[in-house]
């Protein structure tokens, strides 16, 4: 008959102990999260260059630690809170103008319902609309104020994991219970998805607002810049994508005469925009991973209930990081296990099969 001794009840006495504080400081701490996710993402990204510059150019770190966070503000957040900016100036001229708009959309609404027979808006969707328009302004620059106070955060905690990567990154090495190649696979695989989700969606989304803003020029699209910044945005959604943008487009400008337009901005959606992003991640493959599109999706709208829109990058790494952990696992504890006949556990027949191959 199996019994705990002394020692293994106070060690899970203490692990119990460990894992209670360690909720009650994620509760208490939970509106900080993103900026710590923020933090580690820069991390990752800018640690390379962090060990050049102090160990090869023998900068101090706190120096190094400093440049390297101007120039990801520079580089990274400047452009993004410009383009935040000018969609936010967007956004208050629609809320204060929301009866100019909804008249203009029940005009486009009686012209496609004319034309095609269509009746995409009863008046109680319209109301509904309208509602929604006036109520989106608040909670938009409420989620941009988040999106501060969770960028000073992220700034204050990288300063400190650059000046002390190394130690940082041994006490992980030491403190992280598992087998040392099992660590290694670890840090390694985290750097891939890293760059993957942060560096690979919002550059794609990039090169089809680009490819996209090339449309709506050469077309005439009205403010086609600011469709443009509309068009980087909605491409980072899955499934829907660009589409949310030049689809619309397209319907309004047939409704209101500009047929030649309306057809060319559809056609040019679907046939190039739509094609941009393959060829975008056919060129980045060797660079970022392939992330699944249902880690994706699933991880977007996720990341968006929990953190508001960085939630679009950060949900897919949760997601991408639970997969491997749960892979990490199962190669530390399950791989050499063996059922009560003694055949191996599935996980070692897979991977010895797979060796053979």
């Amino acid at each position: 008959m199996s019994y705990l001794d002394n020692d293994r009840l106070k060690q899970i006495g203490f692990l119990l102990l460990i894992l209670f504080l360690a909720v009650l400081l994620f509760m208490e701490l939970y509106t900080f999260f993103p900026g710590f996710l923020g933090a580690v993402t820069l991390y990752v990204m800018c640690r390379k260059w962090m060990f050049r510059l102090v160990e090869k150019r023998k900068w101090k770190p706190t120096l190094a630690a400093a440049l390297l966070m101007v120039l990801s503000f520079l580089i990274i957040l400047l452009p993004v809170g410009m383009l935040i900016n000018m969609l936010t100036a967007k956004v208050a001229y629609a809320v204060n103008h929301s009866s100019e708009l909804i008249s203009a959309i029940k005009q486009v609404n009686h012209q496609v319902q004319e034309s095609m027979g269509i009746n995409l808006l009863s008046d109680g969707r319209l109301q509904k609309l309208q509602e929604s328009i006036t109520s989106f302004l608040p909670g938009f620059l409420g989620a941009t104020f988040n999106t501060l106070t969770a960028i000073a955060i992220m700034y204050f905690i990288l300063f400190f994991m650059l000046v002390n990567g190394h130690k940082m990154e041994a006490a992980l090495y030491e403190y992280i219970p598992l087998k040392e190649k099992n660590v290694e696979r670890l840090g390694k695989e985290f750097n891939t998805l890293v760059f993957a989700n942060a560096l690979g969606i919002p550059l794609i989304a990039v090169i089809q607002g680009i490819v996209s803003l090339i449309g709506y020029l050469v077309f005439g699209v009205p403010q086609p810049f600011f469709w443009f910044i509309v068009t980087c945005f909605t491409a980072m959604l899955p499934v829907i994508g660009a589409a949310a943008v030049y689809v619309p487009m397209g319907i309004y400008l047939l409704a209101t005469g500009n047929t030649w337009q309306g057809l060319a901005v559809l056609i040019y959606g679907f046939g190039v925009v739509g094609i941009s992003d393959n060829v975008a991640r056919f060129l980045l493959a060797k660079k970022i991973a392939d992330v699944h599109p249902l880690i994706t999706i699933f991880g977007v709208i996720i990341g968006v209930s929990l953190f508001g829109f960085i939630g679009l990058i950060f949900g897919p790494l949760l997601i991408s990081m639970f997969i491997l952990l749960l892979e990490i696992y199962s190669n530390e504890y399950l791989v050499k296990r063996r059922d009560i006949s003694g055949r191996e556990a599935p996980a070692a027949a897979h991977d010895r099969e797979k060796n053979q191959r």
